[in-house]
């Protein structure tokens, strides 16, 4: 492994050190002092690696979305069925979530805690990640065109709430594979969907007098 390499596997480890510290003792509990201490690295050689706790929040995030939208992208390129689309999308985020659950509860519960500079780029990558989803809802519900832009926005914010709120309750013995859990969230998911084409028709329906 050249030095290279070698300083990338150390970042790496630290975030994954990060997270749980994080996770376990929320942003504001986490101190450099703290995270160089876990790792087992001096603190002047931690900030070797990162400048700040701000810093290693930022790069944690950054990542996450990032590997979120790229396995998503791959996962999706050959899918042309808006269902097993939305299948895949599904799968794709449950899995990384029972990978790295601790990260998973950063990104729910840290956003806000990153500096103005890093949250947009941070933000520009979390709406690129939430139109993925919301092309997919919009695919189901009006394969047609004319979607009500107010519900695609209420559904898909559903959807990502179901998504995330995962790791606040999984465990693998008592409620199976994560595959599982995905085609439960999926087939609750498509009846909905699936159910507010009629939406609109339903509401427009008035009563005999």
């Amino acid at each position: 492994m050249n030095p290279a390499e070698r300083h990338e596997q150390n970042r790496t480890e630290i975030l994954q050190a990060a997270a749980r510290v994080i996770a376990q003792q929320g942003f504001h509990g986490m101190s450099m002092r703290k995270l160089a201490r876990v790792t087992h690295r001096g603190l002047a050689t931690f900030y070797n690696y990162f400048a700040s706790k701000e810093e290693v929040l930022f790069e944690l995030q950054h990542r996450a979305f990032s590997i979120l939208i790229h396995s998503a992208e791959e996962s999706l390129n050959e899918v042309k069925d808006p269902k097993e689309a939305l299948h895949t999308f599904i799968a794709n985020h449950v899995e990384y979530l029972a990978a790295n659950p601790d990260t998973m509860q950063v990104l729910v519960h840290e956003a806000a805690a990153l500096p103005p500079k890093w949250r947009k780029e941070v933000r520009g990558l979390k709406e690129r990640y939430y139109h993925m989803g919301s092309n997919l809802v919009r695919a189901i519900m009006h394969p047609h065109g004319n979607a009500e832009e107010m519900e695609i926005e209420r559904v898909t914010y559903n959807l990502f709430g179901m998504l995330n709120w995962v790791y606040g309750w999984y465990d693998p013995p008592r409620h199976g594979a994560i595959q599982d859990v995905a085609d439960t969230i999926h087939r609750m998911a498509l009846h909905g969907l699936e159910g507010g084409r009629n939406k609109k028709r339903r509401n427009n329906h008035k009563p005999r007098s």
